[in-house]
Order: C-alpha cells, then sequence, then structure tokens
C-alpha cells in the first residue's frame, strides 16, 4: 500500500461504497442533495466504517451544521417568505432508513416527524415531506403558507403526481412503498394550492429542516 493512499466511503451519493480515488469519489457526490462521505487512512477502517453509520464519523460536522441553522435569522433574508414551512429528509444508505421532518421557518420549530423507514432513498423521503406538509396545511386550510424544499427531484414527483423512484421493492420497504403510493393518490385527488419553492442553499445556507448529515 503506498505512502498516504486514500480510501472514500460514500454513505448517500449517486453511486455508495468504497472508492480508491478521490475523481471516483467526487463523481459519486457531486451534484447529489445530502450527500455524505468521508476519507480514510486504510481500507479496513472504510470498510469498517461503511458497515456502520454515517453519524459515527461525521458527528462533529452534524453538529456544526446544526449549530449554524439554529444561529440564522431568516428574517434578515428578504427573499425568504417566513410564513413557510421547510422540509428534508435524511438517508443513512440508498437504499437505506430514511426519515423525514417539517420545520416553521419563522420560529425554527418542529412541526413533524417520520421515520426512520427502512429500504428507501433520499429523493423517496424528500417527496413524502412535500406531500405531508401539503395535506398537512389542506387540512388546517392554510393555503398561503409556502413549502421550501432543497429537491428539485421531489418538486418535480410531486408536479407529477409520481414518484418515480428506482427502488427495488422489498419485504423490508413495504412501509415506505406504502406511504408513497399513499401520497401519490393524495395529490391525484387534490389541487395544490400551496406554492412550492426551491431553497436556495448557496444563498440562505441549509435549509431550516436539514437534518445535518452533510
Amino acid at each position: 500500500m503506498g505512502k498516504g493512499r486514500k480510501f472514500y466511503v460514500v454513505w448517500a451519493g449517486h453511486h455508495t461504497g468504497i472508492f480508491d480515488t478521490w475523481d471516483e469519489c467526487k463523481e459519486a457526490v457531486s451534484n447529489f442533495p445530502g450527500a455524505r462521505y468521508k476519507s480514510f487512512d486504510s481500507q479496513e477502517a472504510a470498510v469498517e466504517a461503511y458497515r456502520g453509520s454515517a453519524d459515527e464519523h461525521i458527528g462533529i460536522i452534524k453538529a456544526i451544521a446544526k449549530q449554524k441553522a439554529e444561529n440564522i435569522n431568516y428574517a434578515a433574508i428578504p427573499e425568504i417568505t417566513l410564513n413557510s414551512i421547510a422540509v428534508d429528509a435524511g438517508c443513512r444508505h440508498n437504499p437505506g432508513p430514511v426519515e423525514y421532518q417539517g420545520v416553521d421557518v419563522m420560529s425554527g420549530k418542529r412541526l413533524f416527524h417520520v421515520g426512520p423507514l427502512e429500504g428507501g432513498s433520499n429523493n423517496m423521503g424528500e417527496f413524502l415531506a412535500i406531500v405531508h406538509a401539503l395535506a398537512m396545511l389542506d387540512n388546517q386550510n392554510r393555503h398561503d403558507v409556502t413549502i421550501y424544499t432543497d429537491s428539485r427531484t421531489a418538486m418535480a414527483w410531486v408536479r407529477n403526481r409520481h414518484a418515480k423512484t428506482t427502488i427495488v421493492p422489498t419485504e423490508a420497504n413495504a412501509r415506505i412503498r406504502q406511504l408513497v403510493a399513499r401520497a401519490e393518490a393524495w395529490l391525484l385527488s387534490h389541487r395544490l394550492l400551496n406554492p412550492i419553492v426551491k431553497w436556495e442553499t448557496e444563498k440562505w445556507g441549509e435549509i431550516p429542516a436539514d437534518f445535518g448529515r452533510k
């Protein structure tokens, strides 16, 4: 083994696994919302890390991200609509356990949280989060509230009333597939009255509902 050689673990990306070069790792995570990856000095350490949870290895980064999000004054950013809900999802592997949540942008209060749901993908979680917010606001007759998401894919799925997932159906992911089917049925039977807006991460920082798994 050459001195200084690195091994790269990707827990969430276009492709997941252990990569021998930075170029392969970069290709796997570039432009992937919520990408989770880390370098290791030995193949043995990388294998052990990949078999476990990313949280065990990037927990410090997670804590920093969470602290930054809590300290942002969104009222000072005129482009952001404060009468809004931010939604996001987190997934440890792809497929893997998925959870999603919705957060009130003005107060930072968590309004809902679901998961973990086994055998899903980050896109499935993002899709479910948007539909959950839509259904909740519809039940409350609050159609003036904006929904923010950082996932263009989930926005397209909602717009098309169909989750175009490539996740293979298994017994383990039956629950999340059931929720996706219910969400699609809800979209087909309801008008979408709340604005769904892309959260501009590069301008505003991480979305308030972010799980801090970067």
